[in-house]
This record gives C-alpha cells, sequence and structure tokens, in this order.
C-alpha cells in the first residue's frame, strides 16, 4: 500500500561510535539502532519497508522523495543532524513523521518540520498510525497511554539492515530501571517497573542476528537486571540455548553494581556468555551519589571498588560511565576520578561532565536555580552551570581526566593488571564447554587468533603515528610473552583499536575540536 522509508542519522564522533576504529576492525559502523529493524516489524505486511542508516550509507532522497512517508528517529547526540535532514525533507516536499528519545524530552524542538509526533514508545501508536493514515484520518501527535506489553514485541528486521557492516548487534531483553538517578531519562521514558520479554521471543532475536550473520551482540538494555528474579529465568533458558547450539554467541551488557551482590546472577551471565558489562559507577564521590540519588552504588555489601573486582572476577570485564560536575564536586574530583579507574582496573571509562536532559528531575532543579546554559549547542560542552567549579574549569579538568586515561602508558598498564596480573579468564563457561568438542574449540581459537591478526594488520597499515604503532607492537608482544590465549590476544588487538579511536577523539577535542558529550 505505501512505501515506508526509516532514517537514522549519523553520530557524531564519540566514545560509544568508534568511529576513528571503524576501519581497523573493517566495519563502517558499531552497532545498528534497535528501533529501525523494530519498526519494520511493527510495519503491517501491506506495506513497503526501507530503512537508511546514515552511519552506513548516504541518504536517498531522491528515493524519499518518492516515498509515502518519511520517519526519522534520533538520540539527543544526533538532534542537529536531524534538523538538517528533517529540512532537506520538507524541501522535496516529503510526509515526514519524527520519534524518538529526543523529541520525546522535547517536543517543540523541530516545530513546523514534521507532519506527525511519536511520543515514547510506539508498538502500540505505530500500527495505529499506519491505519488512520490509509483512512485519511491520522493525527499530528501520537503517545501511547500504557507502556508496550513486551510480550508481544516482534523480532526486529534484520535482514532490512546490512548487517555485515556493524561491528555487533543489538537486541533487547527488557526496559526500565527501578533506581531513581535525577540526571537519567531511563525512567521519563520507560518507566521504573522492569518490564521483560519471554525467553521465546529472545531466542528467537537470537537466532535472527545469527541468521543476519551476526555472532556478538550487545543487549541494549538500560539495565539488564532492573528485575533479577525475572532476568536470572531468561538467562537459565538462554544459557540451555548456548549449551545445545555449542556457545555460537557472545554478549556485551549493562546492569548496575549491585550485580555484584549476586553470586547466582553474575554466574548465569558468565554462562550466557555475556563478556563485558557497563556499569554507571559515576564518581568516587559519595556525595555527589548521595545528591543525585544514586543510592544503589552505595549499599552495603561493599565499596564500589570491591564490586568492581568482584564482577571482574568472574571473568567479565567491566566498562563503566564516569560524570563530572555534580554539585558536590571541587577541583580535588578529577584526580579522584584518575584515581579510581586506575585502581578499578576499568580499561574503557566513558566520562562525560553532567548534563541536564529535559524532564529530568534534575533538569527541573536546574531550572528553578537558574543554572542550565539554554542556547544550543551550549557553551563548555554541557547545559549544566556547575556549583562549585567554573564552566572553564570543569571543561578543562574533563578534558585533562580524558587525556591522561587514555596516555597509552596509564591505558595498557590498567588493560596488564586486568588480563595479565589479575589474570581473569573471560568466556570461561563456553570454553569449558567446548573443551567436549575439541574440533569446534579449535575452530573457535583459530578464529580468534586470524581477528587479533586481521586487526593488527589494519593497525600496522593505517595508523598513520609511528609511535603509537610502536606501542601497539610492543604491547602484543608482552602480551604473548605472558599468556598464550587466542581470545586474550584477540581482546588487547581489539583494545588497541579503542584506544586509536579514544587517542583520535581526544587530540580532536584538545585542538579545538567540538567537546564531545552527552550534550
Amino acid at each position: 500500500m505505501a512505501h515506508i522509508i526509516i532514517i537514522n542519522p549519523r553520530f557524531e564522533t564519540s566514545y560509544w561510535g568508534m568511529e576513528h576504529a571503524l576501519p581497523l576492525f573493517d566495519v563502517k559502523a558499531n552497532l545498528p539502532v534497535a528501533c529501525l529493524p523494530l519498526l519494520a516489524a511493527l510495519t503491517p505486511a501491506e506495506h513497503t519497508v526501507t530503512l537508511m542508516d546514515e552511519n552506513v550509507e548516504p541518504i536517498d532522497y531522491d528515493l524519499c522523495a518518492q516515498a509515502d512517508i518519511v520517519a526519522l528517529t534520533g538520540m539527543i547526540v544526533q538532534r542537529f543532524r536531524m534538523k538538517e535532514i528533517l529540512a532537506e525533507l520538507k524541501r522535496r516536499n516529503c510526509f515526514i513523521v519524527v520519534g524518538g528519545p529526543w523529541v520525546t524530552v522535547k517536543e517543540d524542538y523541530f516545530e513546523g518540520l514534521v507532519d506527525v509526533t511519536f511520543i515514547g514508545e510506539a508498538e502500540e501508536t505505530w500500527p495505529q498510525f499506519l491505519l488512520e493514515w490509509k483512512e485519511g484520518r491520522h493525527v499530528r501527535r501520537y503517545e501511547q497511554s500504557d507502556k508496550t506489553d513486551m510480550s508481544k514485541v516482534p523480532v526486529p528486521r534484520f535482514d532490512l539492515l546490512k548487517m555485515d557492516e556493524y561491528a555487533l548487534g543489538s537486541l533487547q531483553f527488557s526496559r526500565g530501571c527501578p533506581f531513581t538517578c535525577d540526571f537519567c531519562d531511563i525512567i521519563v521514558v520507560f518507566g521504573r517497573k522492569p518490564r521483560i520479554k519471554t525467553s521465546a521471543q529472545i531466542i528467537a532475536e537470537m537466532e535472527a542476528l545469527l541468521s543476519a550473520g551476526m555472532d556478538t551482540a550487545f543487549i541494549v538494555d538500560d539495565n539488564l537486571i532492573g528485575n533479577k528474579k525475572a532476568i536470572k529465568e531468561v538467562l537459565r533458558d538462554v544459557v540451555a540455548w548456548q549449551e545445545r547450539n555449542h556457545y555460537p554467541m557472545t554478549f556485551l551488557t549493562e546492569a548496575s553494581i549491585d550485580l555484584a551482590d549476586d553470586d547466582e546472577l553474575m554466574q548465569l551471565m558468565v554462562d550466557a556468555n555475556i563478556r563485558i558489562v557497563f556499569i554507571g559507577v559515576e564518581t568516587p564521590n559519595e556525595a555527589a551519589l548521595r545528591e543525585t540519588k544514586k543510592l544503589q552504588n552505595l549499599r552495603k555489601g561493599g565499596t564500589m571498588l570491591e564490586k568492581i573486582h568482584a564482577i571482574q572476577e568472574t571473568g567479565m570485564e567491566v566498562w563503566c560511565g564516569m560524570i563530572l560536575g555534580f554539585d558536590s564536586d571541587d577541583a580535588t574530583i578529577f584526580d579522584a576520578q584518575r584515581v579510581f579507574i586506575k585502581d578499578a582496573r576499568i580499561v574503557s571509562a566513558m566520562i562525560g561532565m553532567l548534563a541536564a536532559i529535559p524532564k529530568t528531575p534534575l533538569y527541573t532543579r536546574l531550572e528553578k536555580e537558574g543554572r542550565l546554559d539554554h542556547d544550543d549547542p551550549p557553551a563548555f560542552g554541557t547545559n549544566v552551570i556547575p556549583l562549585n567549579l567554573s564552566r572553564e574549569t570543569l571543561r578543562d579538568g574533563y578534558l585533562s581526566v580524558l587525556s591522561d586515561l587514555h596516555q597509552p602508558a596509564a591505558y595498557f598498564d590498567r588493560l596488564d593488571a586486568l588480563y595479565l596480573d589479575a589474570n581473569i579468564q573471560p568466556e570461561r563457561s563456553r570454553l569449558r564447554h567446548l573443551r567436549r568438542h575439541p574440533l569446534r574449540l579449535i575452530a573457535l581459537n583459530l578464529t580468534w587468533a586470524f581477528e587479533a591478526a586481521g586487526i593488527f594488520t589494519r593497525l600496522m597499515s593505517r595508523v598513520q603515528e609511528a609511535d603509537l604503532r610502536n606501542i601497539y607492537r610492543q604491547r602484543l608482544w608482552k602480551l604473548l610473552l605472558r599468556r598464550r590465549s587466542p581470545i586474550i590476544l584477540q581482546i588487547y588487538a581489539i583494545k588497541c583499536a579503542m584506544h586509536y579511536h579514544a587517542h583520535k577523539m581526544v587530540q580532536q577535542m584538545q585542538t579545538g575540536g567540538d567537546i564531545v558529550n552527552s550534550f
């Protein structure tokens, strides 16, 4: 009936985007946003759907001009590119709908550029709109009255994406988070009651990713363990599926630090072959955690450092998010962050300045206090005017911490501390299973070794800086002398590429480029 085009705009350079490392992985984008293939799956079969991810291919505006409906999604960091795309689509007289995280918290941002706006989740409103559009009675604004029943969400249409152009796949187990961090928009968009898919749905998604040629996936839940009891049941089924199929998939995910309080849950995640878990540590400043209501990081049972080490000891690597500029932060916070990340043996740390997202409690409070920069983009890389730091001090301290953490010696010393000194054992359950199937184990080890060799070859041929190439060679050689493991070799090669991305990103910011931050 209708030809529908759904567009995801390109991202600016960011921690998550890995833009400078992508050529070293021989791909064009890190991972697909989850909403594109999901919206395609929610579209009735009578319509034709084309997905365009600008991170993988240019937008075909001529095709858009011929389409019946052009839909655009986007996050906060994509808002400027979204405006450019919308202006071009409007110039071509396209019928335009827009949805996604940014318009959900800032409804008037695209005023005059769109025909229909979707607020929040769209599992119910997208099909409703298409029916009403077909009947000529659609409205200008759609918002669900209730949160989506996750047990009814279809398998995304990964077949409509160029999956071989991505480093990772993406899938979702649940939505929502039970905590009340005042800077976070997750509870604004998805609510505080975690909602989870059935095991059958999740396994179907995993099989769809495998069919699309993707054996590594990011579980994009903002907190996988928001409902510990429910996720344990799902993980048991994922473990059984992995064992039946000889562990074909590796996962990364996000969780709260209280994961460390539950040995059974950590073991289930290891058994499901979750190699990496991203944790919102935010700050070693306990007063800041209290002020922002991130109380889960202050629970009894050990310090944050002890809990991170407990998770690492299972074999899962911890990545973390860290924030500078809370009200109780002063100039001592910069060194405190450096020391904490070093002691935590966290190699991959996403550092950012505190930013206030519209509709969050933080935004409401700071607006009342007159401490928001409403310029777009805001000066100094964030819309928050700090309390105990000047804006210049916060910006400069942020850049300094970011630079220091990614000095080659500091970065690779943390890597060595984790994999050589602490000698953590990644993917231990997968490897234990495959020892009973020697030919499969040999094939997997060869795959890891070939992947490492491919990344190393591209590092040596594409990294322009001779000193960095030399450091990467030295670190990989040191690894081989101390731990000759194919999986560790692959991890080190990946970490070299990730270091190169961070190095280039910091260099870009220090030489006058835009500050890379959430705002």
